[in-house]
């Protein structure tokens, strides 16, 4: 394809490369540099912080060289990232490369950062610490499922985005509802379109989701990759960031996958194979949740979601030609 050719779009083009955990979305970003003229945006909650890179599998320092990554390595693990944060540094980012001719391409595996560019973000009330001590407590009393069906009898729109384990995101809109006597489904409702027209008025938008056919293969993935973090050095890496005082296991760094259950053997309640088995699950899990997003993902106005399986229907895989090809052709027809 021809660079000229993906930027004859009405709009200015934008490109948006999802998928789960370990499904090959950072290969296939910067495979796609080869072709078109691209610049890549982490969309990853995790890969903002410094000094986590192995349990991230954050792009290695040779395919930095290759394919810069905007929004890696921006926060130290102390500060909390919120996707108000990445909505601004996105939009700026993806100015900045709009303006040099460049083409944004968005790639990651956090949803919620991707559904919040496209949706826009209500204005959300101040966290309250003595709100949210009484829905840790109400949690640790009787478990997060628990407060996530309290949850669901408040904000069953909201409710329904969120896992019953994911403990950060339960705590956040429950306190929302109790400091504001809103829900956030109602401030979303509410919101003001006026400050930013909807993301898809103002560009040509192109959603890819990577993903194999099989969840097996992914599981197979997911289970190989963590055995290698481990090989490469994850335990240490953690222990550099365990032997800090300023960080503890709720801050949302060490909450991320792989990461709090290291911490958890650093701190002695789990041996080194509970914590292997226990992030593969984690990580499984997190993957489920990817997948879940994607499946009950709404079409937008002149968009929609293209997925590319990365095998046949006979189970054998895709080479990277073709997932590269297949990926193009999407993009190519957004920009017809």
């Amino acid at each position: 394809m021809r660079a000229v050719d993906a930027l004859s779009a009405t709009k200015p083009l934008v490109v948006f490369l999802m998928g789960p955990t370990a499904s090959g979305k950072t290969d296939l970003a910067i495979a796609l540099r080869q072709h078109l003229p691209v610049e890549l945006i982490s969309v990853d909650s995790a890969l903002v912080y410094r000094g986590m890179d192995i349990g991230t599998a954050k792009p290695t320092a040779e395919e930095l060289a290759v394919a810069p990554h905007r929004l890696i390595d921006i926060r130290d693990p102390s500060e909390p990232y919120s996707a108000a944060d990445f909505c601004a540094d996105a939009e700026r980012e993806i100015a900045n490369m709009h303006a040099q001719g460049k083409i944004p391409l968005l790639v990651g595996g956090t949803m919620l950062y991707f559904k919040a560019l496209l949706d826009g973000l209500a204005a959300m009330p101040e966290a309250d610490a003595e709100v949210r001590a009484q829905i840790e407590r109400d949690a640790s009393e009787f478990g997060w499922p628990f407060v996530h069906q309290q949850l669901t009898k408040i904000d069953p729109e909201i409710a329904a985005e969120i896992h019953p384990n994911h403990s950060q995101r339960i705590s956040r809109a429950l306190e929302v509802f109790l400091v504001s006597g809103k829900t956030m489904s109602q401030l979303r409702a509410e919101q003001n379109q006026n400050s930013f027209p909807a993301f898809c008025e103002r560009f040509s938008v192109v959603q890819i989701a990577i993903a194999p056919r099989n969840r097996s293969v992914l599981h197979e993935r997911i289970a190989l990759r963590f055995h290698k973090m481990v090989n490469a050095g994850l335990i240490a890496e953690v222990q550099c960031l365990y032997a800090r005082p300023d960080l503890h296991v709720d801050l949302p760094a060490i909450r991320a996958v792989g990461y709090r259950q290291t911490w958890e053997y650093l701190a002695g309640s789990l041996t080194q194979d509970e914590m292997i088995e226990r992030g593969i699950i984690a990580t499984r899990q997190l993957a489920k949740r990817q997948l879940t997003w994607l499946r009950g993902w709404q079409n937008y106005p002149s968009t929609s979601l293209n997925w590319l399986y990365t095998d046949h229907d006979d189970g054998n895989s895709l080479s990277k030609e073709e997932i590269v090809r297949c990926a193009l052709n999407f993009i190519q027809c957004a920009a017809i």
